[in-house]
């Protein structure tokens, strides 16, 4: 956990690897690290439970030679991630779907998002309320999204996709969850590692 809690912070597997020797008297490759991440599936990954609104927006995303689209929705008071979906498209079909995934967790709530024409025709599709972001919603979306592309630029350098056709897009996915589940415990606990430990030890 505290390999992938380094990773988490911006090291590369390489570099995560060359920080934990002193710990493993056996060492650990960054290949070792990699499968880490892939194997990373805590018991609780979305841990909001007051939801007021969905802050909603997408972004895409360069994997391998193959270009997604990354769907991030925010809680606005918790600052916590509540959902995060790919695809290969961006229309009101998906849309709808990630919007249907988030009801299903945490209920209807309204949807905060940019100007985009799918985002209305989802929410009347599924009876939601939709309201376009205000400047303060709009920063604080673009900011996770951001520090999330940020981390994301690492895909081509140390998790390349090896597939010759479309990729499956399971080792992005598998890398989010990290992502996500690190996010949101850090938020919610707001203090050191050793508390983020303990979060991850109850999961």
């Amino acid at each position: 956990m505290y390999a992938l809690y380094l990773y988490f912070l911006g090291l590369s597997f390489r570099n995560t690897s060359k920080a934990i020797q002193p710990f493993e008297e056996e060492g650990r490759s960054h290949v070792a690290i990699w499968k880490w991440v892939q194997r990373f599936n805590p018991r609780r990954l979305y841990s909001c439970k007051r939801v007021s609104a969905f802050l909603i927006d997408e972004t895409m995303l360069q994997i391998g030679s193959d270009e997604a689209w990354l769907w991030v929705a925010v809680e606005p008071v918790h600052k916590q991630i509540l959902g995060v979906y790919i695809s290969r498209h961006r229309n009101m079909i998906v849309a709808e779907v990630f919007l249907r995934s988030l009801i299903k967790l945490y209920g209807k709530h309204t949807v905060y998002s940019d100007g985009g024409t799918w985002y209305p025709e989802a929410c009347i599709s599924l009876g939601l309320k939709h309201r376009l972001h205000s400047p303060y919603y709009k920063n604080m979306v673009e900011r996770i999204i951001g520090y999330l592309k940020d981390r994301t630029e690492a895909f081509d350098d140390y998790c390349p996709c090896m597939r010759s056709g479309l990729c499956n897009m399971l080792h992005v996915q598998k890398w989010l969850i990290l992502f996500v589940f690190m996010h949101n415990s850090i938020v919610k606990s707001n203090t050191n590692f050793t508390n983020l430990m303990r979060l991850v030890s109850l999961s």
